[in-house]
């Protein structure tokens, strides 16, 4: 991951250029984490608060900046808009939407876990068909990973599922009409409408869930539910695939975790996992989808 870089070592003609859009800008605040962009910064203008992100476009992750931008038009409300595009000098940044919250606790017995039912549930009934946008279909980008007709299909996938591209926002409390607001479109994809879920699935057992609660909690979404029992088992291997040779070209502190539940998500399908809900199911506020 490239050093993150703060505000005022941008060039002084690409922050003017900024604030054509926003007014002055009386602060900028660099974000630390996240995603591998040069820059992530919430920034407090005339206009109100905004938050950017991008980086030169040299760089390796240019066209993820790109491909954020192009979609954004077609996404629904869960995700924050984009307000302005600045391309100049050599830098592209995006302003979005400034959303101020917290990520999600994936953890058992979370409120937050009916939530993210009900976003994804959202993200599939709006996103499906896949919008005419042009996007990398899901099979290519994982064509040596698994069999390209096992995750064929026409929505628009996210694909990054992971608890930090998920806002709760910090204005409304869990369980009293919150709403859950999802960013970082920057790798999305056309696929099977049951991925998405199938992402989020790793990331419940790596926060804590045995692989049947988890799975549970999956079925409760229309789209999972409906997902062949071959592509799912098929799925799971292929994670375990990914994370195992994550962890060889480039160990990091998150890759063994991941690929542990990986592991252990496989090996509970190679088991014969049940499909209906346990004893363990994650309460999600939706009804069950009917089993196939």
């Amino acid at each position: 991951m490239p050093r993150r870089r703060h505000w005022h070592e941008l060039p002084d003609s690409v922050r003017a250029e900024v604030e054509r859009y926003t007014g002055p800008i009386r602060s900028a605040e660099t974000i630390p984490t996240g995603a591998s962009c040069d820059v992530a910064v919430t920034l407090d203008t005339a206009t109100g608060r905004a938050f950017c992100k991008g980086g030169e476009l040299s760089s390796p992750a240019a066209w993820l900046y790109r491909n954020e931008a192009r979609v954004n038009s077609w996404l629904p409300e869960a995700a924050p808009r984009l307000l302005w595009t600045v391309d100049h000098d050599g830098w592209l940044l995006l302003g979005f939407e400034h959303v101020a919250g917290r990520h999600p606790d994936l953890a058992p017995g979370s409120p937050d876990l009916p939530l993210l039912a009900e976003l994804l549930i959202e993200l599939n009934d709006q996103l499906t068909p896949c919008p005419p946008v042009v996007v990398r279909p899901f099979a290519d980008r994982w064509h040596d990973l698994i069999a390209p007709e096992l995750v064929d299909g026409d929505a628009l996938l996210h694909t990054d599922m992971t608890p930090r591209n998920f806002v709760v926002p910090k204005r409304e409390r869990a369980g009293s009409g919150t709403r859950v607001r999802v960013v970082d479109w920057s790798s999305p994809a056309r696929g099977a409408p049951w991925i998405d879920a199938a992402f989020l699935l790793l990331r419940l057992v790596r926060a804590g869930h045995t692989p049947a609660a988890a799975e549970a909690w999956a079925r409760q979404l229309p789209a999972y539910a409906a997902a062949p029992e071959q592509s799912l088992s098929s799925f799971a291997d292929a994670l375990t695939r990914l994370w195992q040779r994550k962890q060889l070209a480039a160990p990091a502190p998150h890759h063994g975790p991941l690929l542990d539940a990986a592991l252990r998500w496989s090996a509970y399908r190679r088991r014969g996992g049940s499909k209906m809900p346990t004893e363990n199911t994650i309460r999600t506020g939706v009804p069950p989808a009917a089993p196939r």
